[in-house]
């Protein structure tokens, strides 16, 4: 299911970018692009939105009054040149804040954060979540019940997902947050593995998928700890 979106915000420029953005991106869907609140709140009459992109500094009516405004709102990302605006959106629950100007693997993972919240309230639809990333110019919907373990390289992590690997120009930090934390955890500086898909654990070693993964002395005690847990 792809996500219906809109974007709201006053300047032609910024409304632009976005638009190339979620062009880009397969999984959501831009309904409409709107220059103010008052088109918005039309859209949102008539059509069944999941998620705003959402311009805080707006005249007339800025887009967190907006925001607070709306009895039954869709998930948010705030979009703003102003920092000081970030903790008040924060308040209204918003899914992430991004700063303009802002790159378009910021952008990717603000919506992942979106994809994940959107099917966590869908699970009892049994609906597979997903992530977007990108490797080697392209975008890859990934499902996150089919990635086995992720291994950091440098910048970049690899993602190893049912009988694939790609290479993703991002942090390892930055990549697992994107992804749930209780069904991932770190067992190594530079492995963390899908708890669902452990097969085997042998002294300071683990085996997913005939591969073996080493268990760090730093993270072999709270790992053994999760697995007694969940034994």
């Amino acid at each position: 299911m792809r996500i219906n979106c809109i974007v709201v915000d006053d300047e032609p420029a910024s409304r632009d970018i976005l638009e190339k953005y979620i062009s880009d991106c397969p999984s959501i869907n831009l309904i409409c692009s709107c220059k103010n609140a008052m088109e918005a709140s039309d859209i949102l009459n008539k059509e069944v939105i999941h998620l705003i992109f959402l311009d805080i500094n707006m005249p007339k009516l800025s887009g967190l009054k907006f925001y607070k405004s709306l009895t039954n709102p869709p998930y948010v990302i705030f979009t703003t040149a102003y920092p000081e605006y970030a903790v008040e959106g924060f308040e209204v629950d918003a899914i992430d804040y991004l700063l303009k100007p802002f790159p378009f693997e910021r952008f990717l993972k603000a919506v992942n954060k979106a994809i994940n919240k959107f099917d966590s309230s869908k699970q009892e639809n049994h609906e597979y979540s997903f992530i977007l990333l990108k490797s080697d110019k392209k975008l890859y919907r990934v499902v996150i019940d089919e990635i086995n373990f992720l291994e950091a390289l440098g910048d970049y992590v690899k993602v190893y997902y049912s009988d694939k690997s790609i290479l993703v120009h991002e942090t390892f930090q930055n990549m697992l947050s994107q992804l749930p934390e209780n069904e991932f955890i770190r067992v190594h500086k530079s492995f963390a593995i899908a708890f669902n898909k452990l097969e085997v654990i042998e002294g300071n070693m683990v085996k997913i998928k005939d591969k073996s993964i080493p268990v760090g002395q730093t993270y072999r005690s709270e790992f053994l700890n999760i697995v007694k847990s969940r034994g």
